[in-house]
């Protein structure tokens, strides 16, 4: 992996045209490239969790050993008696069989399990591409765990609260989904944009300020992707980020296990409002109580929120024929101005900082919305990168708009076309790295 760190003059998102930014490769003088390994491991850094680097082999005997106490609700949901036996199959045959069994039983619908196998297949297929020479006991480890969960979930559906903090134990959901999506990344291949906004971001947090991250968004696994990337360099980061997550993530069966993992603000998105329109008061409703807890988070202080304005992830760009931040819808301005006043009326000091995510080769969106819930999932094994550029002033965008409605819009066009530059940048260095 590596580090990629810009010249301190990074260019100012006031200057940004609208058009797409044209970028010419960097001299090398302009980067600053640190290698890494997959392992690396920085002098004096400790992960603010003693499990972080343990394998899914490890927790699972843990857990299946683990004391049967039960202090709050989500607990006594681990405790729940259900079939065990995915924990016990010892090859892809005996897999692939017990699915079938399942739901041929009827504890399994057909669809569900259709989607665990096409899951297996997928996911197998991605991680022997890495070359690794334990990729097959990595995907019988990893696949038997995650449909383990994927049935527990079925037998006894895990709701999430608006605000919904990552379930730690006695199953730890966050490193279990740090495990299973870790294979899928080619490190070698994989960096980190401007690392120092990171550090500095990790202090303000430490000195009580919010930080809400704008991104474009590209895959299921994003915030895992996220995590991976900074797990070694910014721990703290990696593991307190809070994700504003859509209604898709926490409902469907296949992803559900994943979501549990993460601190999410859960809302509905605005592209799936009206897929069915009596419920479309409801969802408004569920939004504003989500609106309400994110501003209680960000009165405590110290909050490090993650959010992709677009409601959506990426799609095609007709120009690039990339999955890329110019394929989706511009930032909606009410809902950064939205944000922005959060920030401000919380009490504390707070900033936006935009963020460039380029993940989509590791599991691409399918090419159109969907609105049916269960879309097949594409797995590869690729590098992956994310590039943060530092905070925008509002204020300063409004001193140059005497009109606040034309203030607002410029301050989101200003977080978008950060954004789309970063990704650009990104998307040069992954064509110069491979």
């Amino acid at each position: 992996m590596f580090i990629l760190s810009s010249s301190s003059s990074l260019p100012s998102p006031l200057s940004l045209s609208s058009s797409r930014v044209s970028l010419s490769p960097p001299s090398s003088s302009s980067l600053n490239l640190l290698p890494l390994s997959p392992h690396f491991q920085p002098p004096n850094l400790a992960c603010s969790c003693s499990v972080a680097s343990r394998s899914t082999a490890e927790l699972l005997h843990d857990f299946k050993h683990s004391a049967h106490t039960a202090a709050s609700a989500d607990e006594a949901r681990n405790h729940l008696p259900h079939s065990r036996a995915f924990l016990d199959v010892r090859s892809e045959q005996e897999l692939l069989s017990y699915i079938r069994r399942e739901a041929e039983a009827g504890k399994l619908p057909s669809n569900v399990a259709a989607g665990m196998e096409e899951l297996y297949q997928n996911y197998k297929n991605a991680v022997l591409k890495s070359g690794n020479p334990k990729a097959d006991e990595i995907v019988l480890s990893n696949m038997t765990v995650a449909l383990d969960r994927i049935l527990l979930d079925v037998e006894e559906p895990f709701v999430f609260s608006p605000h919904h903090k990552a379930v730690r134990e006695p199953f730890d959901y966050y490193t279990f989904g740090q495990n299973y999506v870790r294979p899928l990344i080619d490190f070698g291949n994989s960096f980190v944009g401007n690392p120092f906004l990171f550090k500095d971001i990790e202090e303000k947090l430490h000195q009580g300020h919010n930080v809400v991250l704008i991104s474009n968004h590209q895959t299921e696994a994003d915030p895992a992707i996220i995590s991976l990337l900074l797990e070694k360099t910014s721990p703290y980061i990696a593991e307190n980020m809070i994700y504003v997550a859509g209604d898709r993530v926490i409902v469907d069966p296949l992803c559900k296990p994943f979501s549990i993992g993460r601190n999410l603000i859960c809302v509905y998105s605005k592209k799936h409002m009206f897929d069915i329109p009596e419920l479309a008061e409801t969802k408004r409703k569920a939004n504003t109580r989500s609106l309400k807890e994110m501003a209680l988070l960000l009165r405590g202080g110290s909050q490090l929120i993650w959010i992709a304005p677009s409601g959506g992830r990426d799609r095609l760009d007709p120009s690039s024929g990339e999955w890329s931040p110019r394929g989706q819808a511009p930032f909606d301005a009410s809902s950064m101005d939205n944000m922005r006043r959060l920030i401000q009326h919380s009490g504390v000091p707070g900033s936006l900082c935009p963020l460039a995510l380029l993940c989509y080769d590791i599991m691409p969106p399918p090419s159109k919305v969907e609105i049916e819930i269960g879309e097949k999932r594409v797995i590869s094994f690729n590098g992956v990168g994310l590039s943060l550029a530092p905070a925008i002033s509002f204020e300063a965008i409004a001193a140059t708009h005497r009109n606040p409605d034309e203030a607002r819009e410029a301050y989101s066009k200003a977080l978008f076309d950060s954004v789309s530059m970063q990704y650009n940048i990104s998307s040069l260095y992954n064509q110069l790295m491979t």
